[in-house]
């Protein structure tokens, strides 16, 4: 992964990515993968999402190990019911029954995504320090989730993105149907056998960053992807399975 440093916690087990070009801009950001949890299997290990039929005491405590390892009290820590779409709220006015697929955070909470192949995003307002974190699979990238979360914190041109670990264009082959919403986007779509296709969403979503303002130079590409689940849950490897976070606070 890209300007990123392998930070570990609880003697080593919890294994986070941290996005080091994000403390430029006032905002310190890491990625978890799969180990250093309490999730059997098919979740083990580190699985953050309480959705997907793990055991919720284990997902619990893998929230708290987390929260411990980010230095973050666990109630500050907010996740959100994430439901495809392009709403986006704000860390402050969560409820247990708010549905978004970005999360503003500010100086009081942490925010995160979960994701399995899915992109997860980071935003950051390179001038104010504003931040948000973003889950776009196709159907959040074609309402256009990333430009709802951008419009929240300020003008394209002062933005910072890092587009994270999610699945490679090699393993995600989609429908016509799916295909057809980024056929316009150069290089995203790769023909594949009879009427299948391979999609790039990293390709999209620096796409629709770059149409919303943002340079080259200001939007960072991690190389990791979640293919055969081995380093992060991959839907597409095995289901069910965990999901992984990208997770925000403000630099301290």
């Amino acid at each position: 992964m890209s300007n990123v440093t392998l930070l570990t916690h609880l003697e080593g087990e919890l294994a986070l990515g941290e996005i080091v070009t994000a403390s430029r801009y006032g905002v310190r950001a890491w990625v978890s993968e799969r180990q250093g949890g309490v999730s059997s299997a098919p979740y083990a290990s580190l699985n953050l999402a309480s959705h997907v039929g793990d055991d919720p005491a284990s997902v619990k405590e893998n929230r708290t190990r987390l929260a411990t390892a980010l230095q973050v009290p666990p109630e500050r820590l907010c996740f959100v019911n994430q439901v495809h779409g392009d709403a986006v709220a704000h860390a402050r006015e969560l409820t247990a029954h708010t549905d978004a697929d970005a999360l503003v955070g500010d100086d009081d909470f942490a925010v995160a995504v979960l994701v399995a192949d899915c992109v997860p995003l980071l935003l950051v307002n390179r001038q104010t320090h504003a931040f948000a974190v973003v889950h776009a699979g196709w159907r959040g990238l074609a309402l256009g989730v990333i430009a709802r979360a951008a419009a929240a914190l300020g003008p394209g041109p002062s933005l910072y993105a890092f587009v994270g670990p999610s699945i490679s264009v090699a393993a995600y082959q989609v429908g016509p149907e799916v295909a057809s919403r980024f056929s316009h986007v150069p290089g995203a779509v790769v023909a594949d056998h009879g009427d299948r296709s391979r999609l790039d969403l990293r390709a999209v979503s620096a796409h629709q960053l770059h149409q919303l303002g943002l340079d080259e130079a200001h939007v960072e590409l991690s190389s990791a992807v979640t293919d055969g689940g081995d380093q992060y849950f991959s839907d597409r490897a095995q289901r069910p399975c965990g999901r992984f976070a990208l997770i925000a606070k403000r630099a301290s």
